[in-house]
């Protein structure tokens, strides 16, 4: 008689090989170029997770930079998420729409203030009817010792400003010529429409692949939970979200579904990833129900303790691989969301049916992610924590993990930990050494692209032994290389 309790084998990307094949391409040649969601592409395969010690905009902008995308954490207040969104949003663009301004009533000290929330080293000054009478840099106040006096006494008013559908090409000359760093662009009458600056067009030139929006402004994703008042999408929405992330430990619920269906009739325009999922049951009902990617895995993180606490989970490649199967039907985009420590992982990734990869603890050491940097033995850190660990539920996380109800902190029913990594420098090294290993394995498979890696590879199981043989082993390291490290 059939077993129907025992479903079979749950493998893991310590289980497995990818098999090399003939190749036919050169490195360069090597295109990483993927499908995030239904409608938005990136250039390299890489999300920073949802998590308040990897990703919030300073995290957000580096990663859209170099071609992938953030999703800020939902760790904070509404105004504190959509302010982050915003800096984002504002960071870069070839015209930015509906720029900050000041008023020329305005104080020093509320220009200081918003330059500091913002990160905008200077303000198009408008009046009432927002024409524009001034603009305020950080040439402007770099004397000035006195922040009570008004914008007016110290704006420069000789403003040069152009027609608002202007070329970058010559909106170039105009810096070049006139030494100015921010143009504003104004319409018939004068009003202010658009802002472009210098920094934003050799941004362009340096960061060729980043993620941008049809205005030239990085994008950015922002996580949210199932409450159905929209207070935190609207939000989020109005200061230029490209992104919705419904999520939840377990996303195979129907309070999700809810969520998901009333996002997709409200807001046509937004793109919205579902997780978290480890079956290809949850994964069909929710592309069903809408969602422009779903988002894999319950349990495989290394400050997770889901599966030990709860008992459940499914091992991180055979929940990508079952999932696939179903979200390739509806062409549907996979998000691998957990279990990675090298870029290896990626690459075994991908191959077994994800589109891109979320990442948390590779990240979570880098300069760009929130936190301070410890020392400790002459070593340097920064802390990693699950969002399911006692702090970060403490900080609004325990609604992930079903238990934002409670309110005694010492009643949680913690799914995470508090750690500490080593701290790994910049955001790009880190970027470009996973990069590198991504391109290398397609390299040895012979795939030119992420398609190719997909369908066309193919996995050998291996043992404890050749786990072992994969590490270097019988030497003592004594130089460790910036792609590998053993704790």
């Amino acid at each position: 008689m059939e077993n129907k309790k025992f479903i079979g084998e749950g493998l893991t990307f310590d289980d497995v090989l990818l098999l090399p094949s003939r190749c036919d391409i050169s490195y360069n040649e090597i295109d990483l170029t993927t499908k995030l969601t239904r409608n938005i592409t990136i250039k390299i395969p890489i999300l920073s997770a949802a998590m308040d010690t990897v990703t919030e905009s300073r995290m957000a902008i580096g990663i859209a930079q170099l071609g992938g995308i953030g999703i800020i954490h939902k760790n904070l207040s509404i105004e504190e998420q959509a302010k982050e969104v915003a800096k984002v949003k504002r960071y870069e663009g070839i015209r930015v729409e509906n720029p900050i301004t000041v008023s020329p009533d305005d104080t020093l000290e509320k220009v200081i203030k918003m330059r500091q929330n913002f990160g905008i080293s200077g303000f198009p000054v408008v009046d009432k009817e927002k024409r524009v009478v001034g603009i305020i840099t950080h040439r402007d106040i770099k004397f000035v010792k006195d922040y009570k006096i008004k914008v007016s006494e110290v704006m420069t008013k000789n403003v040069i400003v152009a027609n608002e559908d202007i070329s970058p090409q010559e909106a170039e000359k105009i810096f070049i010529k006139n030494k100015i760093e921010k143009l504003p662009l104004v319409d018939k009458e004068g009003k202010l429409k658009y802002l472009m600056t210098a920094k934003d067009l050799i941004m362009n030139q340096i960061y060729p692949n980043a993620t941008r929006d049809k205005d030239g402004r990085l994008m950015v994703g922002a996580a949210i939970d199932v409450e159905l008042d929209l207070e935190r999408e609207n939000a989020l929405i109005a200061e230029g979200v490209d992104i919705l992330v419904i999520d939840k430990a377990h996303g195979h619920t129907n309070n999700v579904i809810k969520k998901l269906k009333l996002l997709k009739k409200k807001f046509k325009d937004v793109e919205v990833i579902v997780g978290n999922f480890a079956t290809a049951e949850g994964v069909e009902e929710l592309i069903k129900a809408g969602a422009d990617a779903v988002k894999i895995g319950i349990g495989p993180g290394s400050i997770c303790t889901t599966r030990v606490i709860s008992g459940v989970g499914v091992p991180q490649l055979t929940a990508i691989y079952n999932c696939y199967q179903f979200a390739k039907k509806y062409k549907i985009p996979i998000i691998a969301d957990g279990g990675i420590k090298y870029s290896g992982d990626i690459v075994k990734a991908i191959a077994s049916g994800a589109d891109s990869v979320m990442l948390g603890n590779l990240l979570a050491g880098t300069d760009e992610s929130p936190g301070e940097l410890i020392h400790y033995r002459g070593k340097s850190y920064k802390i990693y924590r699950g969002m399911g660990s006692i702090a970060a539920m403490k900080k609004g996380g325990a609604s992930r993990y079903f238990q934002g109800f409670e309110t005694d902190y010492e009643k949680f029913i913690p799914e995470g930990i508090e750690a500490q990594i080593p701290y790994r420098g910049s955001l790009a090294g880190v970027i470009h050494q996973l990069v590198g290993g991504i391109k290398s394995g397609m390299m040895y498979t012979g795939c030119k692209n992420i398609k190719e890696l997909k369908e066309k590879t193919k996995f050998i199981k291996i043992t404890q032994s050749g786990l072992i043989e994969s590490h270097p082993h019988n030497v003592e390291i004594i130089k460790e290389t910036p792609n590998y490290w053993r704790e």
